[in-house]
């Protein structure tokens, strides 16, 4: 096969590429929205995220565009792009209404989050004594990306591969595996929800908090949503890369004090300016919604931080070679026990607090899938549910960053 990477790409300028990446995007997101029968047969089968990532990679194996020598991901997509989504997709998290809808909702949201840094561990020991080339080399640098997804969302996967140096193609495989694992997960969710009575009552679960919830979602969805105005679409334009201004301006100073006087702190990636970016928006974001910058949510911020989240995910996808995904199948195996220690948290965290099955649905997509597929499944228990999907998946995304570097660090120390 002829080597492509020897060949001049046909689009070099950044800014042609630019628009075709923003052209490839629509034209998923259109089809997506299903205009026809065989579109939305086809979408049932193959989500549009795994589209966004692989057309920009079939762009760049084909030679079309070289995605390694872009200066579109680095600096624009990762140093802007990046951390103004995390902005705007924190700062909307309704923490006193999150805690207003029962302590069994919250302990197995937290056991499903527990199960994913737990199975990250024993999925690696695992393959490390019966297949140990699965985890061979920066393995462990992918799963913690993939740990990013599964405790957050896509942002917070791109943050760990930024912060650990995941190497583009790595990062490909383990994205084919987070969508393929989640998605035939999701399936099964989606197929126990249409039993759900059945199964609360063999497992005799209070259901009673639940009528109670619905009504205090559906209140305030009719409070906060309306139709956002261009003022408001300015402001959350200014919230969001005003604040990754800030967050660049303080993380520069802060990082080289870290690497001239803790000697200790490069192990811990703390004289990464990248990293403080990171922290530093996804903390700004967190501080934002205790004031009223949370009712932006209303006009559409966290759609806003989505569309910049997709963009940045496409232009990842350009620097994917994807006849390196076949080379390891392993690392689905590894992907379905991982998986396995999660759905196995949640059930004992289940039954222990005698909570409904929507708890342990909406426990698990508030990680997996985070704010993204979370109020899908939400909503195949009850349409008025679907809120609640996306203020756990917020949650996720305010606590991906941390506690996924938390599992990177840990599996760097067992790798190492």
């Amino acid at each position: 096969m002829q080597d492509t990477a020897a060949v001049a790409p046909l689009i070099t300028n950044d800014i042609v590429l630019f628009g075709l990446i923003a052209a490839t995007l629509g034209a998923i997101f259109w089809a997506a929205s299903g205009p026809t029968p065989f579109l939305q047969r086809f979408f049932k089968i193959v989500p549009a995220l795994l589209l966004c990532y692989f057309i920009p990679a079939i762009y760049n194996t084909t030679g079309l565009i070289d995605g390694t020598t872009t200066k579109l991901y680095n600096p624009v997509a990762r140093d802007v792009l990046l951390p103004a989504a995390l902005v705007l997709l924190t700062l909307s998290i309704d923490l006193p209404a999150i805690l207003r809808l029962g302590w069994r909702l919250l302990a197995v949201f937290c056991a499903g989050t527990f199960g994913i840094m737990l199975g990250a561990i024993l999925s690696f020991l695992l393959f490390s004594w019966i297949h140990p080339e699965t985890v061979a080399g920066d393995t462990w640098a992918g799963m913690a990306a993939l740990s990013g997804s599964w405790i957050g969302g896509g942002a917070n996967m791109v943050a760990m591969r930024e912060v650990f140096g995941v190497d583009a193609t790595t990062f490909g495989q383990f994205a084919v595996v987070d969508v393929a694992v989640a998605s035939l997960w999701m399936a099964v969710l989606l197929f126990l929800a249409g039993r759900a009575d059945s199964i609360d009552r063999r497992n005799g679960a209070d259901t009673r908090a639940l009528d109670e919830l619905k009504e205090h979602v559906a209140a305030y969805q009719s409070q906060h949503s309306r139709i956002p105005s261009l003022t408001d679409l300015m402001v959350i334009v200014a919230v969001g890369f005003g604040l990754v201004g800030l967050a660049h301006a303080i993380a520069t100073p802060v990082s080289a004090w870290f690497a001239e006087n803790v000697a200790w702190a490069a192990r811990f990636s703390l004289t990464s300016t990248f990293v403080w970016v990171v922290v530093l928006s996804t903390t700004f974001g967190l501080i934002l919604s205790f004031t009223r910058a949370r009712q932006l949510e209303g006009a559409g911020a966290s759609k806003i931080g989505t569309l910049l989240l997709y963009f940045l995910i496409a232009c990842i996808g350009m620097q994917m070679d994807l006849l390196a995904l076949l080379d390891r199948p392993w690392l689905f195996a590894l992907g379905a026990v991982w998986i396995g220690v999660h759905i196995a948290c949640l059930w004992i965290a289940m039954k222990l607090t005698r909570a409904p099955l929507f708890y342990f649905a909406i426990g698990s997509q508030g990680n997996i899938g985070a704010a993204a597929s979370a109020p899908v499944v939400a909503a195949a228990f009850h349409p008025s549910l679907a809120p609640v999907g996306v203020l756990l998946g917020t949650v996720g995304y305010a606590t991906g960053t941390y506690l996924a570097y938390i599992v990177g660090i840990t599996l760097r120390a067992m790798a190492s």
